[in-house]
């Protein structure tokens, strides 16, 4: 199978350590040449050793899941003939607590704003489905054990009564 890899580079810069008031800022490098500006979450560790500007991978998750969910709905989407002109989702992850009293990302939300063109155009229903099917072949989320719900706004009316729970 395929294998992915991402460079993670943290550099102290002779700041203080054992205080652990040091700068959690680091870089996430990627293939084709993409870097990022990461950090801890400032919910988690507060600034200033946190970088408010910088990716989380708390948001790195709730993104990968959301890419992840919406590269599936696309590519059936266009399997079933439906024209995809605009996609918008505006995830959210909640922490809370499992089990054992650890901390773990709980919940991931999306709310996926999908714009159509062309004939014909699916209907609430079938778009419904296919956000179904496209949470069955993420294989990020079939990979953790966050519950991954989905509250697709329809014609920009708030489904979110209609929740679907993924897992």
């Amino acid at each position: 199978m395929a294998e992915y890899t991402a460079v993670i580079e943290w550099d102290r810069g002779g700041a203080p350590f054992l205080d652990h008031r040091y700068s959690r800022a680091h870089r996430w490098l990627f293939d084709g040449g993409v870097e990022v500006a990461a950090s801890s979450s400032p919910h988690v560790v507060p600034l200033p050793m946190s970088l408010a500007e910088a990716v989380d991978p708390e948001e790195a998750f709730v993104a990968s899941l959301s890419s992840c969910h919406m590269l599936w709905f696309l590519a059936i989407a266009a399997k079933r003939g439906f024209v995809v002109d605009a996609y918008r989702d505006q995830a959210v992850g909640e922490l809370a607590r499992d089990e054992a009293g650890n901390l773990m990302m709980s919940r991931v939300t999306f709310r996926p704003e999908v714009s159509f063109s062309g004939h014909p155009h699916p209907t609430d229903d079938e778009q419904t489905a296919m956000h179904h099917e496209a949470h069955d072949q993420c294989f990020i989320a079939r990979s953790v054990r966050t519950e991954v719900r989905c509250e697709p706004v329809y014609g920009n009316v708030d489904s979110r009564l209609s929740v679907m729970p993924m897992k």
